[in-house]
């Protein structure tokens, strides 16, 4: 396709995230949504008013094959994942997949496989990445603006809502581990993690992994669905200053705290008294960051990759570092928190 023409996106899954996928390719000047299809008849009902003239189907096979469309963005239980971005892909559909990408390692090998085959595009909904506090960040990391990272601490938690097909960490660990990899431009290299059912016998509603990056980075996630609080946060420990991200404030996401812990040592003597910890109490600065949907700058990222052939910033592969290292907590879980290398 080339810069200009008018992109026509049918969309798979009209749930909870569906209707802003929708939203924002049916706004957005290079596309239009050309078909919406879900398996509950009220909720394309429900859309019918609100996105007039879009066809509406329960049949995905009629979505992923109709010959109008020139892409498939899918938005159902991670379940389902696999069979309906394999279908789109070999359908000759670029793709865009919410998170996470599939259910295991295997499939999302087989998607990249048969992406590259067909020359198409496969973006996995990582929408932190395009969130502007985010890379905000990025860029304080790349410039060492911190000193070396020592520990990143993220906390998602919140009441519900309860997921029957993934657990806790698959469900909310999934956009921490995406950002992970995205600010430290590695992936990690074991984990150690630990999970309670509460709610269900069948997927852990509450967990904590610990994954390691290189220079013996420790990045923990914390996320549960049985939460008083609504929390979206992310401290980073720097050797020089220390930073929080707070998703929950719209006007102040980050603060940098100009904090530490010195140590100082008296070359003269050798008692126990002379090696002292000295800590760093300094100013706290609200950077200035600019507004923007992330969803919205995820939506044109993936236009923009489908008209100008680029690789996008959350393709397979960034899909398949995301579900690798969800796959190996799970096993640590089942194996009572055994570190798992990946």
């Amino acid at each position: 396709m080339k810069d200009g023409e008018i992109i026509t996106i049918n969309v798979v899954g009209a749930g909870q995230w569906g209707p802003n996928l929708i939203r924002n390719f049916s706004t957005s000047p290079r596309s239009q949504v050309g078909m919406i299809c879900d398996i509950d008849d009220k909720k394309l009902q429900s859309l019918s008013s609100r996105f007039p003239g879009v066809q509406l189907t329960g049949d995905p096979d009629r979505a992923i094959n109709d010959p109008s469309a020139d892409a498939v963005a899918i938005t159902t239980p991670v379940s389902t994942h696999y069979e309906l971005a394999r279908s789109a892909l070999l359908a000759d559909k670029h793709v865009f997949v919410e998170k996470p990408l599939a259910q295991k390692v295997e499939q999302c090998l087989k998607l990249n496989e048969l992406a590259q085959q067909r020359d198409r595009i496969l973006m996995v909904g990582h929408v932190f990445k395009f969130n502007p506090g985010i890379q905000y960040v990025k860029t304080l990391l790349e410039e060492e603006d911190l000193g070396k990272v020592i520990s990143i601490h993220a906390i998602r938690t919140n009441l519900g809502p309860v997921r029957t097909d993934v657990n806790a960490l698959w469900d909310l660990g999934t956009h921490d581990l995406s950002i992970f990899n995205y600010w430290l431009s590695e992936q990690p290299s074991s984990v150690t993690a630990s999970g309670l059912s509460y709610l269900s016998d069948q997927r852990e509603d509450t967990v904590i992994a610990n994954y390691i990056y290189s220079d013996q980075v420790m990045a923990t996630i914390h996320v549960s669905w049985l939460h008083p609080r609504k929390v979206r946060e992310i401290t980073v420990v720097g050797s020089e200053k220390m930073l929080v991200w707070n998703d929950m404030d719209l006007s102040e996401p980050v603060r940098i705290y100009d904090k530490g812990v010195e140590q100082e040592t008296d070359l003269y003597t050798d008692t126990f008294g002379a090696f002292r910890l000295i800590l760093r109490e300094g100013a706290v600065t609200i950077p200035r960051i600019r507004g923007a949907e992330p969803l919205s700058n995820e939506c044109d990222h993936f236009l923009d990759c489908i008209l100008n052939q680029k690789t996008p910033l959350t393709d397979g592969e960034d899909g398949l570092a995301v579900v690798r290292a969800l796959a190996a907590a799970d096993e640590s879980i089942a194996n009572q928190s055994r570190m798992v290398m990946l």
